[in-house]
């Protein structure tokens, strides 16, 4: 299949890479010439603007966009909108806030156009692992993109397989790391909740390392000291514990690289989903008390840090690349 690659990020080139790989054409575009020519050197066919990036495709035409949430993806499908012709389709595949995603989709449609949005996770990995999809939109539109979806996702794996899955009701997909979720919007929205939950996870295991350190404090009695080795513990927990995870894999190495953490301020950033998902809590009466937290913590750590805000920056940088606040 032929698609446009709209943003040429991390996420945006790998994405487009991983494509190339699975047999299907890219056409390039970014606002930095630069990236475009960089893919372009790799295979892709490069565009210098959006109106090259539509004459360069074949009806129906797939648009992806793969920028920041908020003005600049606002802008690009708005451009995009008034450069489509009936049943091409416009794929939002970063992060945008999915209360956004149902007005997009009802504008689309008003103009013959198929909507999709996909909350992409994988991060700077993604490219040799593959990416975990969720995907809003109609079905039929999802069923004709599925060769890109296939190409992107992991597949089955080495991962078992859940015992008792197969019922009538469940996405086959699932289990190739991707899946239709339901109408437009509810891919970021079980996306945005993924975040949440990551905060969530991230914040555990940053308070929990923050523990482990501070035993060896001086305000501590004596004989209740430990000086305890952080990269120990968590090489140890990686291996047949409980609370083995990717996250506890990024840990590992950021601590084993530097124990201290010292290249990072431990100012931590947030992207939105987490904020977005504590919206969505409240709006249903769901009680979110960790959740909230982690993200509150956030928001503390740039007025004061901690060891374990650093942690949640290594953590960052490791699963997507992401630089910490401006000091």
């Amino acid at each position: 299949m032929r698609i446009a690659m709209i943003g040429l990020g991390r996420m945006g080139a790998n994405i487009a890479r991983r494509l190339m790989r699975g047999g299907h054409e890219i056409v390039a575009f970014d606002r930095n010439p630069p990236l475009v020519d960089m893919l372009a050197g790799e295979g892709a066919t490069a565009a210098a603007s959006l109106e090259e990036v539509a004459a360069k495709l074949e009806s129906p035409r797939i648009f992806w966009v793969m920028l920041p949430a908020g003005p600049p993806t606002e802008s690009t499908i708005e451009m995009l909108m008034g450069l489509a012709s009936p049943g091409d389709i416009i794929i939002d595949g970063g992060n945008s806030f999915y209360k956004d995603d149902i007005r997009r989709a009802k504008l689309c449609a008003m103009k013959g156009l198929h909507y999709v949005d996909v909350g992409t996770s994988g991060g700077v990995w993604g490219l040799d692992r593959g990416y975990c999809m969720m995907i809003g939109g109609d079905a039929a539109t999802l069923d004709s993109l599925d060769p890109l979806f296939e190409a992107m996702a992991p597949g089955f794996g080495t991962i078992a397989r859940t015992p008792d899955r197969g019922g009538p009701n469940e996405d086959t997909r699932a289990e190739k790391g991707y899946i239709h979720a339901g109408p437009a919007g509810s891919g970021h929205f079980v996306k945005m909740v993924h975040n949440g939950i990551e905060y969530g996870l991230m914040q555990a295991y940053a308070e929990g390392f923050d523990i482990l350190k501070g035993k060896s404090s001086a305000k501590l009695p004596e004989d209740e000291r430990f000086d305890l080795n952080l990269t120990d513990i968590a090489e140890v927990w990686r291996r047949g514990s409980v609370i083995s995870s990717w996250l506890l894999d990024l840990t590992a190495t950021a601590l084993a690289k530097d124990q201290m953490l010292e290249q990072f301020s431990g100012q931590v950033a947030d992207s939105g989903e987490g904020h977005w998902t504590i919206e969505a809590a409240m709006e249903e009466a769901v009680p979110a008390y960790v959740l909230s937290a982690a993200l509150f913590t956030r928001y503390r750590s740039r007025v004061y840090t901690t060891f374990g805000d650093k942690l949640l920056s290594a953590m960052r940088f490791g699963f997507g690349g992401h630089v910490e606040m401006p000091q």
